[in-house]
């Protein structure tokens, strides 16, 4: 009735403005540290991090001094580890928009699988978290056999319904709070929502990416922002061979393989 449907035969429509898109120019993104508008390409994450970490606060920096970049905290929570600036504490795959799409849904889970093979275990000091946007999410995922190896990355379902984009991923563990504030480090969260103001995901995370819910899987391993994943390793295999993020993340045949099999329209 709104002459919206269109057909080989309908008419050419006449818009009011055209945008030309070269698909071949489109790369992995992220956004912040700070505000949801301020995209950063996956290949430039490390360097526009650590130019933050000193960059004034009123052009959305954190204003360290150089004399505090390569502080670090020691942590002791029934593992032993060390954090430092850009270290990821939350890791959530949350109930968004971006968790409405099987095809981003499904490439996260067959990341989780292909990370668990080949013996990756997700950072300990990273607080993980899986909200779907709905239960049909949990249905499409549990028939594609992903739900288990995002569990072993520590992904497990915590409900339907917003979680990290409004603070609701709940309290930091207290070894994890006191590393941070002993030497007031900048962490991370990354998550893949559409809000990440400072102090809104949660109040010890001053640097704050959002992320396609596969890139929130990789970051939980890869433990740190402070790292281009697009040439530095996730980690290393049970063999103690290096993982890229290339070698683990699934083709566009795979990812639609399991849609064709698994997501149908009885689920909803």
């Amino acid at each position: 009735e709104q002459g919206l449907f269109r057909e080989a035969e309908s008419e050419e429509p006449e818009f009011t403005d055209v945008v030309e898109l070269d698909i071949s120019g489109i790369e992995s993104s992220l956004s912040g540290p700070k505000r949801p508008q301020d995209r950063v390409s996956l290949s430039n994450m490390k360097a526009e991090f650590e130019k933050a970490l000193t960059a004034p606060i009123k052009e959305r920096g954190f204003e360290l001094a150089s004399s505090d970049l390569n502080k670090t905290s020691a942590i002791s929570n029934g593992y032993k580890d060390e954090i430092g600036h850009g270290a990821v504490v939350i890791a959530a795959i949350t109930s968004c928009t971006n968790t409405s799409d099987p095809y981003v849904l499904v490439t996260a889970g067959l990341l989780a699988r292909n990370a668990v093979e080949r013996g990756l275990i997700t950072k300990p000091y990273v607080k993980t978290s899986l909200a779907p946007g709905s239960k049909v999410v949990t249905r499409y995922l549990q028939k594609a056999g992903l739900i288990e190896p995002l569990k072993k990355l520590g992904f497990h379902n915590v409900g339907y319904g917003c979680t990290s984009c409004i603070g609701n991923s709940g309290p930091l563990p207290a070894q994890v709070v006191e590393a941070i504030d002993t030497n007031n480090l900048v962490v991370s969260a990354v998550l893949s929502g559409n809000r990440n103001f400072e102090g809104r995901v949660s109040q010890h995370t001053k640097a704050n990416y959002l992320a396609s819910p596969p890139l929130v899987v990789a970051y939980a391993l890869a433990g740190t922002v402070d790292k281009d994943l697009t040439s530095e390793p996730l980690g290393t295999d049970d063999k103690g061979k290096e993982v890229f993020l290339k070698d683990i993340w699934p083709t566009e045949k795979e990812v639609a393989a399991v849609i064709s099999s698994h997501v149908s329209q009885d689920l909803f």
